[in-house]
């Protein structure tokens, strides 16, 4: 299964955004047209109407290719067009209209726009912030305040913040289902070679094991060693896959891997996720610890694995039901130059900012506890 990247979720936004500037641009230019021989400077407002179609023109091109760094900027100056479209009002206009509210400023609905706009690039805080502005040059142009303009106000303020949720919505919603694909993708190829290993390397795994126990001897030790790497293999293929975003990597996928016939692995069923530089320091303690538990534990000793996703806190427990450890064995080990405690394990913890401890005592096995912070 092959994902391909998908195009910008909030491209359908742009092109209904474009369409409203059209559509608002003709509007403006039937009213320009309209109340050319009452403008005070007539000349000056076809060279705004000009203006604005120009403009048009660039923000069709440039909003119907939303990608770049230099989208927000290219807003910003889309608004501070848009306001100084309106602010040629002073001059287009004569004083009695505006003051006169059934006469609409040049751009007229034109410059919501650039509301649209921000919303869509900036979510909810652009959309807002762009909605006041534009009403803040409304008010700062007409010269007064009254209920019209403070209902335009909220319109525009309110409009920007929808229309902006709606964008942010967009673009978590794109990312949440190529997240999806990504897993969907990787568990179909996880399950193609899982079928693959099941229908040669297993199968033969299985073969010695069964042989190699019948015939005894040497050939049953070698039988134990398959046994061991099947249900190793048979965890590695069946384990879900470890979910990575944003350099995050599920812990417990990857403990489930080190499950044999020995080692019990309990972890939640959701992934639990981690940076990956934690989850692979975690994991390679653990490991040091059952191996620990193979060399030292004594035959037969089995181990329990025990991951905790306590929210801000992690926890792994390794337990055995080996031979335990005599006191001060540990300090022992490090003074004759034996480091796979204080560094593999203890080490690994510390530099994680975590600590370690451990419960122990001849005959009663063994249990190290290792805590990490998110």
């Amino acid at each position: 299964m092959i994902v391909r990247p998908a195009e910008d979720p909030t491209l359908p936004l742009w092109r209904a955004a474009v369409i409203l500037r059209v559509l608002t641009l003709l509007f403006a230019l039937g009213v320009i047209f309209n109340h050319r021989e009452e403008y005070a400077r007539p000349g000056l407002g076809f060279a705004m109407a000009g203006v604005m179609v120009a403009w048009t023109a660039a923000i069709t091109y440039r909003y119907l290719r939303p990608t770049g760094r230099n989208l927000l900027a290219f807003s910003v100056v889309d608004l501070v067009v848009c306001c100084g479209v309106m602010t040629s009002s002073w001059w287009v206009l004569t004083s009695a209209q505006l003051h006169d509210p059934t006469v609409p400023l040049v751009p007229t609905v034109w410059v919501t726009g650039v509301v649209a706009a921000g919303a869509i690039r900036g979510g909810a805080v652009g959309g807002s912030v762009f909605g006041g502005v534009v009403a803040a040059f409304n008010y700062g142009v007409r010269g007064y305040v009254d209920t019209d303009l403070t209902r335009d106000l909220l319109l525009l303020v309110g409009i920007g913040f929808v229309l902006g949720l709606a964008a942010t919505s967009l673009r978590r919603a794109a990312a949440a289902l190529a997240e999806a694909l990504r897993v969907e993708a990787a568990t179909a190829e996880r399950e193609r070679l899982a079928r693959s290993i099941h229908d040669s390397v297993l199968q033969v795994l299985a073969r010695v094991r069964r042989r190699g126990a019948e015939l005894g001897g040497e050939a049953e030790e070698l039988a134990k060693l398959a046994g061991a790497q099947e249900v190793a293999l048979r965890a590695l293929v069946s384990s879900a896959p470890a979910a990575s975003e944003d350099g995050m990597a599920d812990l417990a996928a990857r403990l489930k891997v080190l499950e044999t016939d020995r080692v019990s692995v309990s972890a939640p069923a959701t992934p639990v996720l981690v940076p990956a530089v934690m989850a692979t320091e975690l994991t390679a303690a653990v490991r040091e610890t059952l191996t620990n538990v193979e060399k030292h534990a004594g035959d037969g000793a089995k181990a329990w694995v025990l991951l905790e996703d306590l929210g801000p806190e992690i926890v792994v427990s390794v337990r055995d039901d080996g031979v335990g450890i005599p006191a001060g064995r540990v300090a022992e080990a490090e003074r004759e130059g034996r480091m796979g405690v204080a560094k593999s394990l203890t080490g690994r913890i510390a530099d994680l900012g975590g600590t370690v401890s451990l419960e122990t005592a001849p005959g009663e096995g063994t249990e190290w506890e290792l805590r990490v912070n998110r």
